[in-house]
């Protein structure tokens, strides 16, 4: 199976080929660039691993949350080329990424992610690791710091222990009442970003469950509706005469 994906819903711009197991990639962190990067990223790692646009099986990308003009590119630019390819297109969601990332590189099993949305929020989401793989434990969300549900199956004021429980994302360095909410975590990782390869293993489980979706419908996930509703009414008055 060949897969190409593509992240920008961060300051983090990637792409990365997944080709029979082996995986090439191409990351940057450079906020504000990712329009300029995004493609010639596309192009770099489709040559070195010696494959084209057409001939891959399907086409990721990190679909949100995240910053809103991010996952718009990502969405963007994974439609326009799966549409001139005639690839299936698979979202994947960027806070499932990052808990798949911790598990690759520390064995992570229980994942709480904690991406900083502005405004005084978070986005939030729990993971178990099954097969290899992110499963959520409740819904995705984004809310205040204070207000995080607790991973599903957890009762809300039962202070539990989570010292079997890794936490990642800008979150919890940006709001440390998070750290007192969730006591005895096992290890804290505040500055990783995801990255185009973690997007790649659950890619390829959801093209085998059939579970690609037609490229109208591949758009980002904001999580704050209000906000992108709000943004994309002003863009489209904008356009009026």
């Amino acid at each position: 199976m060949k897969l190409l994906a593509i992240d920008t819903s961060t300051d983090a711009c990637s792409a990365a080929v997944w080709q029979d197991g082996g995986i090439v990639a191409e990351y940057e962190v450079s906020p504000r660039a990712h329009t300029r990067l995004i493609l010639p990223m596309v192009e770099q790692v489709l040559t070195r691993s010696g494959t084209t646009l057409k001939a891959l099986d399907g086409l990721a990308f990190g679909r949100g949350p995240g910053a809103f003009s991010g996952v718009r590119i990502a969405a963007g630019v994974a439609q326009g080329l799966a549409l001139a390819a005639d690839l299936p297109l698979i979202p994947v969601s960027t806070l499932a990424a990052l808990a798949r990332q911790v598990h690759q590189h520390h064995g992570a099993e229980k994942v709480l992610v904690a991406m900083d949305a502005r405004m005084g929020e978070v986005y939030w989401g729990a993971f178990v690791i099954r097969d290899g793989l992110p499963e959520g434990r409740g819904a995705e969300v984004v809310t205040a710091p204070e207000a995080v549900p607790w991973p599903e199956g957890m009762r809300d004021g039962s202070a539990p222990i989570f010292s079997d429980w890794v936490a990642v994302g800008s979150g919890w360095r940006e709001y440390p009442q998070l750290l007192q909410k969730f006591p005895q975590l096992d290890a804290v990782y505040p500055d990783r970003l995801p990255r185009a390869e973690d997007l790649l293993p659950l890619a390829r489980s959801a093209l085998l469950r059939n579970e690609s979706v037609d490229v109208a419908v591949g758009i980002p996930v904001y999580l704050r509706n209000k906000v992108a509703e709000t943004t994309l009414e002003r863009e489209q008055r904008s356009r009026l005469p």
